[in-house]
């Protein structure tokens, strides 16, 4: 048990791959809390990892100070917070399969709407933001930590169609080198996770052909599964990273290599 009795904040942690890293993180012996916007959702998780359920909207500055204040208040000071909540691009995969299935140009950014592209970048540019702050004003006084930012392949290549989640993934590893470069003199370190394609509910429910493409794209021919991005989580969160500072860790089946 590799991160026994440490505090850990899990954002968007009530399903899919935060579900996974909030199960990784407490069978590694780490206290968790479970922090996502639908209360309910972060309960179940809660109870199956032993753990604390709190709401927070990570859009939401105040918000994600009142949650980090309810962590130390419940649990102790945080010693790891991991950066994972987020919204899936659905409306535009939807216009996006509707002008395939129709045969006609892409024509993605054109008609992307500027509410859809606030808000994603509000979700996770933003939200890693907060919730990296927060941590910090944790840890930095007592000189250790572990941040981690969960990015997307899409952030380090660009992914077709999808230049809101592209742009904010990117923005998340490029922030995450910055503020890793500051942190670390005071003792925290600051890495990313940018996965691949994976299986999870809501990738799922995508259109069939969309994931079939996914799925061929993979060199490994196959969905990543929750767990081997919570595995990596769990990884950079420990002190078997301690060297890793400012990198990015890319669980994607072979889609990007460097």
């Amino acid at each position: 048990m590799t991160l026994e009795d440490r505090v850990a904040v899990v954002t968007g942690g009530g399903s899919g791959i935060g579900e996974a890293i909030c199960l990784r993180l407490a069978a590694e012996g780490a206290r968790v809390a479970v922090l996502d916007v639908d209360l309910d959702a972060a309960a179940v998780t809660a109870k199956l990892a032993g753990g604390a359920p709190i709401e927070a909207d990570v859009s939401d500055s105040a918000s994600v100070e009142r949650a980090r204040e309810s962590v130390e208040a419940e649990l102790g000071p945080v010693d790891i917070w991991v950066n994972n909540a987020g919204i899936q691009a659905s409306a535009q995969a939807a216009r996006i399969a509707d002008r395939a299935e129709r045969n006609e140009p892409l024509d993605a950014l054109v008609r992307l709407p500027d509410e859809e592209w606030r808000l994603m970048l509000a979700v996770h540019l933003d939200g890693t933001f907060f919730g990296t702050r927060a941590a910090a004003r944790s840890m930095a006084p007592r000189g250790t930590g572990s941040i981690v930012n969960v990015a997307s392949v899409c952030g380090i290549e660009g992914c077709t169609g999808y230049p809101h989640y592209s742009a904010a993934k990117a923005g998340i590893l490029g922030f995450t080198r910055a503020v890793a470069k500051e942190l670390a003199a005071q003792g925290v370190r600051v890495n990313a996770v940018a996965p691949g394609f994976i299986d999870t509910e809501a990738s799922q429910a995508m259109d069939n052909p969309l994931r079939q493409a996914q799925r061929l794209r993979t060199p490994l021919r196959r969905f990543g599964r929750p767990e081997e991005i919570a595995a990596t989580v769990a990884f950079l969160a420990g002190d078997d990273a301690g060297f890793f500072v400012g990198e990015t860790l890319s669980p994607n089946g072979g889609i990007v290599t460097t």
